[in-house]
């Protein structure tokens, strides 16, 4: 919930009042859900929970057309000081998000060595191909990118770039792991 509090409070913040649909489709646009664990079908909840809270305001409603009525959202100086708190909290915060992968290894014992290649080998050309398609969108976004965005692009890609070269280090000593006789 802390990184969709943190896109609404920093959209609100740097783009000014806004309706629901505008900040989720500002979602949509950006691709939260890739990058930033902000599902734009969560916003909606969040907005109403978050204007309970007085963090964001309804300014007023208006309606375009044959539109429905729709409720512009503000931030307010509680949200502004609850955006600071968050995003702070997020930047400082190094914990090491598990991986299950690793807990579904320390349980693979029973699969012959060629399955738990086949899954592996599965795994590292999904991790390629997802590599690929950011690389991809990012030739296409780097336009459109603002300041720090770039690095989140990268840190994407850096990290795909880390699992690949973890996946193939477990492929190259699967023979030796996979053997509990050897491997304690």
């Amino acid at each position: 919930m802390g990184a969709v509090r943190l896109f609404i409070l920093g959209a609100l913040l740097r783009d000014g009042a806004m309706h629901g649909h505008q900040i989720r489709r500002a979602a949509q646009v950006d691709r939260t859900e890739l990058w930033a664990d902000v599902k734009p079908g969560s916003l909606y909840g969040a907005l109403r929970r978050m204007a309970a809270e007085g963090v964001i305001e309804a300014v007023r409603t208006e309606r375009v057309g044959n539109m429905p009525e729709r409720t512009v959202y503000a931030i307010t100086d509680e949200g502004r000081r609850e955006f600071a708190v968050l995003r702070h909290t997020i930047l400082s915060d190094t914990g090491l998000r598990p991986d299950p992968v690793d807990l579904a290894l320390a349980y693979a014992e029973d699969l012959d060595e060629p399955q738990l290649r086949a899954l592996i080998e599965d795994r590292r050309a999904a991790l390629t191909a997802e590599l690929a398609s950011w690389q991809h969108l990012h030739e296409h976004a780097a336009p459109y990118l603002r300041g720090l965005e770039q690095c989140g692009f990268e840190h994407v890609v850096i990290r795909l770039q880390a699992e690949i070269t973890w996946h193939d280090r477990v492929l190259a000593r699967l023979a030796d792991l996979s053997n509990p006789e050897e491997g304690r």
